[in-house]
């Protein structure tokens, strides 16, 4: 009864059926005439291409073009992208319509109560009182559903087509379901190749999140000493590695242990064979390079963050754990990890992605590399450079699109699993 009532009046129903109706009929014109205009031009949108790029969406395309004959045929990515912004349109309209019911609602709740509702340029300063926070992110959120959500969307729904290889414009694309994660999971070559490098990409995550964290913690503890004299100077190499560029650093690494370089070098004048340490038979030498190289530009921003918590904590407790007896080791066991980690967990989990998806170290230390047992990829490469390879470099846009929806939900589910498992989630006044 309350909801027949709540739209028992005509102005209502009007602007119900057409936006901006009921409105006019409350003689507010600004306001009914910029929610009618609204709707025109959404229907214009629609007649003119949106209702054919909806419908487009589904289709990808009916013609196929051909290039040698000059026939015109449809673009099946164009169609693909274009009906993605008619559902961000359409997803639009459906929030203006919205807000076109509870502003007739509120209209018509304020003159059955005997008042009279506010002009469109009080009404406007009215909402930009109360909410000018929706007046200051439209614009910006306008931006992030063009140029960030749109094309997101547009990778998802990539996976789920047979784009790439052979079918690409002026071919038309179709939408294949989840044949490319059964190409990954299942078929013999994309399968092994995919384990084999997710299995190496887990464990470069570790121990280089392993290596980075705790060698920056051991570094800071040891500059922390007051022993240490020269704190200062001592500090300034690792941040000079730091502010080196990583690519540079990368590119200077790769020179220092190739055939030509100086390590190399020294090799063969005392008289022994130049060794491959980045040839595409290195095996776990190039690998322990790469985790040497990424410690290298990592441990100095891991050094930072850990003496800046050091300087924080509460020497009282070591005091007292020395009165107690308690070790150097224990007091390091039970007072500053617990801390330190504490107040880490959130950056700890964002090395362990930012880990997960290093692409640079052995792009630059080893990239191009293709080794036998592998489908477009070496012993050392990540799943992210995988995907580089299937996608840039071959053409594998709708596999590599599928891997990288994979990519995204282990470090997705992993990091939120871990975060709200974590004490610094559970117990975040433990230290305040």
């Amino acid at each position: 009864m309350k909801n027949k009532e709540k739209y028992s009046s005509f102005p209502v129903k009007a602007s119900l059926v057409i936006m901006g109706s009921g409105q006019l009929l409350y003689h507010q014109w600004v306001k009914g005439l910029l929610y009618l205009a609204a709707l025109a031009a959404f229907l214009c949108y629609l007649v003119l291409c949106g209702a054919s790029d909806i419908a487009g969406f589904f289709t990808l395309g009916t013609q196929e073009a051909d290039p040698w004959l000059g026939r015109a045929g449809d673009d099946s990515v164009i169609m693909m992208l274009r009906g993605i912004l008619a559902f961000l349109v359409l997803c639009g309209m459906v929030f203006l319509y919205r807000s076109n019911v509870r502003d007739i609602l509120q209209t018509d709740r304020t003159i059955r109560a005997g008042k009279q509702p506010p002009g469109f340029v009080r009404a406007v300063g009215i909402f930009l009182d109360k909410k000018f926070y929706l007046a200051a992110l439209a614009l910006p959120v306008i931006g992030v559903l063009v140029f960030n959500v749109l094309p997101i969307v547009f990778m998802i729904l990539i996976a789920f087509t047979n784009y790439g290889g052979d079918i690409v414009p002026p071919k038309l694309v179709d939408w294949v379901g989840f044949q490319n994660f059964y190409r990954i999971l299942i078929l013999s070559d994309i399968k092994s190749t995919f384990f084999r490098i997710l299995g190496w990409n887990i464990v470069w995550a570790f121990c280089a999140t392993f290596l980075n964290y705790f060698g920056g913690l051991g570094l800071a503890l040891l500059l922390n000493k007051r022993c240490v004299k020269g704190k200062r100077f001592w500090r300034m190499f690792p941040i000079l590695a730091y502010a080196v560029p990583g690519f540079i650093t990368l590119l200077a690494f790769k020179f220092l242990f190739s055939y030509g370089g100086p390590i190399n070098y020294y090799i063969t004048a005392a008289g022994r064979h130049a060794v491959g340490f980045l040839d595409i038979d290195a095996g776990i030498k190039a690998r322990l390079i790469g985790l040497f190289v990424n410690a290298w530009i990592s441990i100095p921003t891991s050094m930072l963050l850990a003496t800046g918590i050091l300087s924080n904590m509460n020497t009282d407790l070591y005091e007292a754990a020395s009165i107690d007896g308690a070790s150097k080791w224990q007091q390091f066991k039970k007072i500053t990890l617990p801390f330190v980690i504490f107040s880490t967990t959130p950056v700890l989990i964002t090395t362990f992605t930012g880990n997960f998806n290093n692409f640079g170290v052995f792009y630059f230390l080893r990239g191009g590399l293709y080794m036998d047992g592998y489908f477009l990829a070496s012993d050392t490469d990540l799943l992210i450079n995988w995907l580089y390879n299937l996608s840039i470099s071959n053409n594998y846009y709708s596999i590599g699109a599928a891997v990288s929806l994979i990519i995204f939900a282990i470090t997705s589910l992993f990091s939120l699993s871990v975060y709200v498992r974590s004490s610094a989630y559970k117990k975040e006044d433990t230290y305040r």
